[in-house]
């Protein structure tokens, strides 16, 4: 190859990690306001069918095996009766081939519970894998531990004017 076409292929493959980072980002910034508005549609097409998930917070733990176990999951957990805010700051995401990547991810969000009279508040570092498969990178593996998690008991918001997931997201079966 002449150093021109050798160039040429280099800035090929430097569009495309281009590319593909922009990708990966798109995904988990959809993640987030899928989860938050109980888009469960979208959702699924985010998650790989072989997903694995490992969060632990400080009052509980998610370990699930498969994309229908954490679907199940985000849906009984954003319901009709909660009030999501989930945040991601400064990804840091690492195209490792043309199929894998990783990114790690800040989280901060806020979670009312309703139905519990509870909201958490808190961070944490998300460690996400990605796999690209016909195209389209999903979410192969996401684990994360709390950096911190506050849990304030018997709070209701105040003066709530708009509430999605009460529109959105599964409806409570009565006590």
């Amino acid at each position: 190859m002449t150093d021109i076409t050798q160039e040429l292929a280099q800035i090929k493959r430097d569009i495309q990690v281009l590319k593909d980072t922009e990708a990966v980002r798109n995904v988990k910034h959809a993640y987030f306001r899928c989860v938050d508005t109980a888009n469960m549609a979208e959702l699924q097409d985010l998650f790989h069918p072989e997903v694995r998930v490992h969060f632990k917070g400080g009052t509980y733990e998610w370990v699930l095996n498969n994309r229908a176990e954490y679907l199940e999951a985000i849906a009984n957990g954003f319901h009709s009766e909660a009030v999501g805010q989930h945040n991601g700051h400064h990804p840091e995401i690492k195209i490792l081939s043309e199929t894998e990547a990783t990114g790690t991810w800040y989280l901060h969000d806020i979670f009312w519970n309703m139905d519990e009279k509870k909201r958490t508040n808190g961070t944490a570092l998300y460690q996400d894998k990605y796999l690209k498969t016909d195209g389209r990178w999903q979410i192969i593996e996401s684990t994360y531990e709390r950096i911190y998690e506050i849990i304030d008991y018997d709070i209701l918001p105040q003066n709530l004017t708009v509430h999605v997931l009460g529109k959105t997201g599964r409806k409570l079966k009565p006590a």
